[in-house]
């Protein structure tokens, strides 16, 4: 049973559009004014901290409009202390330093030194997001899931133009684990990127290890060490030849977010084993949904060697705007920091770069995401 040692509260949706006289819808092909620049992951346009975590390049005043993305650095995140867990992400200012997981929404509790994820009926679930993004690299989540039909649990990667990998662990199904992969946002027609892995002994009351691999032209998932799926990059190209392969650094994030709720598809509530039942005995009984993580490990690859003395802080959008569909990203010195300094300076290893070809698809949201 989770414990509610520390309790944090929910930015509320409007809150987000502090600062900004009206909330403007902003996509590629509209995207945001100078007023406001940055066009936030769900898709409206402002500045301060729009302009950090999510803010989609494409969709926003310019490129630089965003700031960089934090680079990655190995570190195994655990969570009996909370200090650099922020828990409220509107108030994030892109400095590292000060914290490596931000908020978006919900409720975090500490369990017995673990984080605890937790859903109740009014606060429609809670995400958190790392400040640091992933170029590459192997991330291994040690968790233990929800038990409850129309609950899900995830962890996942997701970039700012919506490359998106993911574990998720749908409902009652405490035997199985699923996988995707997602490509800007596009939702394949006909096949799906989607496997289940089943056999899994209760993922509610044990915890397990869940990895992806992510390397520039594979990724692989494994359970407690065991590789149980490849995805490789050749096989996912299009008659155009571009692969639909994620590409883009993300942030890694985990979630327990509500699918089985009024307004939502009946897919989705079918996939997440139906509808929520807000008087089963074990909401009754500690007021919530929950469930926990003991531990986030990240070991970076990136696509450029970047040393221990390397001046290297973040990567960066580049390429022709206009054209959009072979933008670059760069490995930068340029600063995260809201208040800082906006100008590129010369870079190790010079001005180009790593440019990845990909085309821009369509920028949707998908089901791990909390809307």
């Amino acid at each position: 049973m989770i414990q509610s040692l520390l309790v944090v509260g929910l930015p509320v949706l409007l809150a987000m559009f502090a600062g900004t006289a009206k909330a403007t819808a902003c996509n590629v092909t509209s995207p945001c004014p100078a007023s406001a620049p940055c066009c936030s992951e769900f898709g409206f346009c402002g500045k301060g901290h729009f302009c950090l975590g999510g803010c989609n390049p494409f969709a926003s005043r310019a490129f630089d409009s965003c700031k960089p993305n934090p680079i990655c650095q190995d570190v195994t995140h655990t969570f009996a202390d909370q200090s650099r867990i922020l828990s409220n992400n509107t108030l994030f200012d892109g400095n590292t330093s000060a914290y490596d997981w931000v908020v978006e929404s919900g409720n975090i509790v500490n369990s017995d030194g673990d984080l605890g994820l937790v859903l109740t009926e009014a606060n429609g679930g809670t995400r958190l997001s790392t400040t640091r993004y992933v170029h590459y690299g192997t991330i291994t989540a040690r968790l233990k899931t929800g038990r409850w039909a129309g609950v899900i649990t995830a962890f996942i990667t997701m970039s700012d133009i919506k490359d998106e990998i993911d574990w998720e662990f749908p409902g009652a199904a405490v035997t199985e684990a699923q996988t995707n992969v997602f490509w800007q946002g596009v939702i394949p027609t006909g096949k799906t990127n989607g496997e289940t892995h089943k056999g899994l002994t209760d993922t509610f009351a044990n915890y397990h290890d869940y990895t992806i691999d992510w390397q520039p032209t594979s990724l692989t998932f494994l359970i407690d060490g065991k590789v149980v799926r490849t995805f490789n990059k050749d096989q996912t190209l299009d008659a155009a030849g571009v692969a639909h392969f994620p590409n883009t650094p993300s942030r890694v994030q985990i979630s327990l977010w509500p699918a089985g709720i009024a307004g939502s598809a009946q897919g989705t509530v079918d996939w997440a084993g139906g509808m929520i039942n807000w008087n089963d005995p074990d909401y009754k009984a500690t007021g919530q949904f929950y469930a926990r993580v003991k531990s986030v490990s990240i070991k970076c690859t990136n696509a450029q060697a970047v040393s221990a003395t390397s001046n290297i802080t973040s990567y960066i959008y580049g390429g022709d705007k206009a054209s959009s569909n072979t933008p670059t990203v760069i490995y930068s010195n340029r600063t995260t920091l809201l208040n800082g300094a906006g100008r590129m300076v010369a870079l190790q290893g010079g001005m180009g770069g790593l440019v990845v070809g990909m085309g821009l698809g369509l920028l949707l949201g998908v089901n791990a995401l909390l809307l």
